[in-house]
């Protein structure tokens, strides 16, 4: 499933956790988008999380697998030393900037809180040939955490009126730094390239042209994403 020979490249970025890039990650990747074709009409919208689009969750059994890959990795550069849980899913960017929500107009951390001693790590592979559907842009906060906060809060519970009203911001992917976020980092999209990064760094999925987006998994922005919640190795 997962290429061995595949080599891991580290991304440092000052102040924040690195990221870490795998090429050719796995050895059948258009296996995969196959697969995502044939389960098509089993890719649903999400209940728990404001990822815009559709997306199928992997049996344990690929997501223990998935774990067992990346296990090395994430003791190295992460310095975890136990995976507590995990899951993984195939998922596809879909819907049209004026069908966002205004959590979906912002960056996003795939974690609100963590609890001492433990990290969020969360990866994505990209599963698509077309450059112009977009990698992943890492961000950080220009206000103070409380603001932040509050910001991430309202996104959830205002209205769009009301949030544009009240943050100035508008329907649209975030594809580049604003008056709350400042662009850190760019990661470009390519065939079979695995990232992997800080479940708690904003980062948001870097959608410039969103008229290319497709439900259709041989067309679309397809990827398989994994997170992780790991203990700490003691200091």
């Amino acid at each position: 499933m997962f290429n061995p020979a595949a080599k891991a490249q580290l991304v440092v970025i000052d102040g924040e956790r690195p990221s870490v890039v795998i090429d050719d990650f796995l050895q059948d990747p258009e296996g995969w988008v196959t697969r995502a074709e044939a389960f098509q009409s089993h890719f649903v919208a999400p209940e728990r999380n404001a990822y815009p689009g559709h997306e199928l969750r992997m049996p344990d059994e690929v997501t223990n697998m998935f774990v067992e890959t990346l296990r090395p990795l994430l003791e190295r550069h992460f310095a975890i030393d136990e995976i507590l849980d995990s899951y993984s899913r195939l998922s596809m960017v879909t819907r049209q900037p004026n069908e966002l929500e205004p959590r979906q107009w912002i960056c996003h951390r795939d974690r609100l809180r963590v609890a001492p001693g433990r990290m969020a790590v969360a990866s994505v592979l990209y599963l698509f040939k077309e450059p112009a559907l977009g990698g992943t842009k890492l961000f950080r906060p220009r206000q103070n955490a409380s603001a932040t906060d509050l910001l991430v809060h309202d996104s959830s519970t205002l209205d769009p009126e009301a949030f544009s009203a009240r943050y100035g911001l508008k329907p649209s992917y975030m594809t580049a730094s604003n008056a709350y976020f400042e662009q850190i980092h760019e990661i470009a999209p390519k065939w079979n390239r695995l990232v992997v990064y800080d479940g708690m760094i904003f980062h948001s999925g870097d959608i410039r042209h969103p008229e290319r987006l497709s439900a259709e998994p041989k067309k679309g922005r397809l990827s398989l994403n994994g997170f992780f919640t790991g203990r700490l190795a003691p200091a």
